[in-house]
């Protein structure tokens, strides 16, 4: 959405954070969205909505060291691992 707020881009990532397909991925994607995304540049907004586009089942596997996530991802997949921890999601 090339005229896309950046208010409006973070309530809508934030939206699709909250509502996957999976709940693993609901409470470790919610929690992040809260707590890093506010935070992120333009560039980081732009490659988390990438992230979004992904299957709910190879993030929760990336997320959980299961398998390696593809590079361009890496660091931010680092980055919602280092944020998740059972306390946020009990209190998203």
């Amino acid at each position: 959405m090339p005229d896309e707020t950046r208010a409006h881009k973070i309530k809508r990532l934030h939206m699709r954070s909250i509502r996957r397909g999976i709940k693993e991925m609901d409470l470790i994607l919610t929690a992040y969205a809260t707590d890093a995304m506010p935070k992120l540049d333009d560039a980081g907004l732009t490659l988390y909505d990438a992230l979004l586009n992904e299957n709910d089942h190879d993030l929760y596997q990336w997320v959980t060291e299961q398998t390696a996530p593809p590079d361009r991802y890496a660091g931010m997949i680092d980055a919602i691992r280092a944020n998740f921890t059972p306390h946020t999601a009990q209190n998203p």
